[in-house]
């Protein structure tokens, strides 16, 4: 058994079922293979678990705090769900699209910057929120993007 099937394994006997096991399962597997899930990673995570590889496939597509392919170095999320929409969301997408050069799903030519829509970050309140690195900014607005993105590009 490899290290890491151990590690799920131990993962797994906290829980009655251990399905239960798959999203911490699939995260540490995401972080061993450099922020995403190809499909070796999924079948470590089936096998560990004695899942199907298209069950653990399917679990990560559905999140989107789970990567099925390459990013970059640096994460940049926006919610687009309806309190950050009604608060100009779509702005804040246009001005992170041409600030970044990339459309929303697309990473950086450089390959440092990943930038993505997410459906909800749990942040109704402050919207429009932004995910940068996993690290919350809030009310956050077009005019705002510039300053992440120096920010951003300062930190590679």
């Amino acid at each position: 058994m490899t290290e890491f099937a151990e590690e799920v394994r131990a993962i797994a006997e906290r829980y009655p079922d251990s399905r239960s096991a798959t999203l911490p399962a699939l995260r540490l597997a995401q972080e061993r293979h450099g922020g995403w899930l190809p499909p070796a990673a999924l079948r470590e995570v089936a096998d560990a678990l004695e899942l199907t590889p298209a069950y653990c496939q399917a679990v990560a597509s559905f999140y989107d705090m789970y990567h099925l392919a390459p990013v970059g170095k640096h994460l940049v999320e926006v919610c687009t769900n309806l309190s950050c929409a009604l608060s100009g969301a779509q702005h804040v997408v246009d001005a992170f699209a041409a600030e970044l050069g990339v459309a929303p799903g697309e990473t950086t030519e450089d390959g440092e910057v990943t930038f993505s829509t997410v459906e909800c970050l749990g942040g109704c309140g402050y919207a429009t929120v932004v995910a940068v690195d996993h690290r919350y900014r809030q009310k956050v607005g077009p005019d705002d993007v510039p300053a992440i993105v120096e920010e951003l590009r300062g930190r590679a």
